[in-house]
């Protein structure tokens, strides 16, 4: 005697010819949607999924009356209107608006943890590193000049003394900020 699942679990009689409908109409419904998807200024997949959730709603007794491949044609060609008429409504954005720096919260909380760890590590420079540093990174935009006046030392000096501060501070802001390994994955 051959198991038969319970009929909670059988499919219909509807539910298999359907079934049968569709996995025939497949090829149909994938040919008319890539044929009408670069007018309607969509992709194919879309336009065929949009289709088949047209085709696939409504009751399920006589799933498609009439002509199967006429009913496929004119419902995928109804869903390239729609999306035409959609893509002539839905503008892009030529610029993204710029909001000011300080109005977004979570960028300004960003912007501050990250001076402050940088303010922390000239701190713990070697030498005059802390000072050549907070002369560099000070809000008047100072010159070299005006730097080497300041810290009373010759112009010519201060550019080799201010790439050595930049790589010890380079150096301390890496072993403190760890670099994601390969893959993406943080240590």
């Amino acid at each position: 005697m051959a198991h038969r699942p319970p009929a909670a679990v059988r499919p219909s009689e509807s539910a298999r010819s359907s079934a049968a409908l569709v996995h025939a109409l497949l090829p149909l419904v994938r040919a008319e949607a890539a044929a009408e998807a670069p007018g309607a200024g969509a992709e194919p997949g879309d336009l065929e999924q949009a289709a088949w959730v047209r085709l696939l709603e409504g009751p399920t007794a006589e799933p498609w009356p009439g002509d199967p491949a006429r009913r496929v044609r004119d419902v995928v060609r109804a869903e390239a209107r729609r999306a035409r008429r959609t893509a002539a409504r839905e503008l892009p954005y030529r610029y993204e608006p710029v909001a000011a720096p300080d109005s977004d919260p979570e960028r300004a909380a960003l912007r501050t943890d990250r001076t402050r760890t940088l303010r922390a590590a000239v701190g713990r420079t070697p030498g005059r590193c802390p000072l050549v540093l907070t002369a560099m990174l000070s809000p008047e935009d100072l010159t070299y000049r005006e730097i080497a006046g300041e810290l009373g030392m010759s112009q010519g000096s201060l550019g080799p003394l201010r790439s050595r501060c930049l790589g010890c501070l380079r150096r301390m802001l890496a072993a403190e900020v760890a670099a994601p390994e390969l893959g993406g994955k943080e240590r």
